[in-house]
C-alpha cells in the first residue's frame, strides 16, 4: 500500500506542482483549496503526511493543523507549511507542525523534507 499525502492549498498552481512531484517520489496524493472540514478530510483520507498553506481560505493553515495536533487520532500526522509569510518558522513552531518549506521553494528541498518525515 502506497503511502498518501494529503495537500491544502488554494493555489492552483502550488497544488499542481506539488502533487506532481509527490506523484513522481511513488506517493498517492489528495487535494483541498480550503481548510474548513480539515479533520473529516484528513478522517476520510488518512494521509501519511498532510502539506498546508497558511492562507489558506476558512479557517486557515494555523488553525487548522492546530486541530490537527489537538485530535487524538491524527495528532502524530505530520504537518508542513509550504508558505510565502516571512513568520513561517515562528508560526510552524507556535501550530506544532513538523516542518515548513517557504514559497518559492527548491524541488530537492520539497522532496527531502517529504521522505524525512513519511
Amino acid at each position: 500500500m502506497s503511502k498518501k499525502i494529503l495537500i491544502f492549498d488554494d493555489d492552483v498552481a502550488t497544488l499542481e506542482v506539488v502533487s506532481i512531484i509527490c506523484r513522481d517520489l511513488g506517493y498517492e496524493v489528495d487535494i483541498a483549496e480550503t481548510a474548513d472540514d480539515v479533520l473529516s478530510k484528513v478522517e476520510f483520507f488518512l494521509p501519511n503526511l498532510i502539506m498546508m498553506d497558511i492562507n489558506i481560505p476558512m479557517i486557515g493553515g494555523v488553525e487548522a493543523t492546530r486541530l490537527i495536533k489537538a485530535h487524538d487520532t491524527h495528532r502524530e500526522i505530520p504537518v508542513v507549511f509550504i508558505t510565502a509569510k516571512n513568520d513561517v518558522a515562528l508560526l510552524s513552531s507556535q501550530a506544532h507542525a513538523d516542518g515548513y518549506l517557504s514559497k518559492p521553494f527548491d524541488i530537492e528541498e520539497l522532496e527531502d523534507i517529504v521522505e524525512r518525515l513519511i
